[in-house]
């Protein structure tokens, strides 16, 4: 599952590295849904210092007024 879930990261990255979310510049379901699995890939054994633009998008997440966190 580790190429597959690193394309995904990849197509995710060239995407963010043109807008500051999935579709645009606007946090959209698209982002919710995404961010789920993304924030916690480390978990899964990918190393998300190799995506940039992913990381200031979970911090972009993190940052929304009505952000909670899904950790206790």
């Amino acid at each position: 599952m580790q190429p597959k879930g690193h394309k995904a990261l990849a197509i995710m990255e060239q995407a963010l590295g043109q807008h500051d979310y999935l579709v645009g510049n606007e946090l959209t379901l698209a982002d919710i849904s995404l961010y789920a699995y993304t924030h916690v890939a480390d978990e899964g054994g990918f190393d998300l210092n190799l995506y940039p633009n992913i990381q200031a998008w979970c911090q972009r997440i993190q940052n929304y007024p009505a952000y909670r966190s899904m950790v206790v």
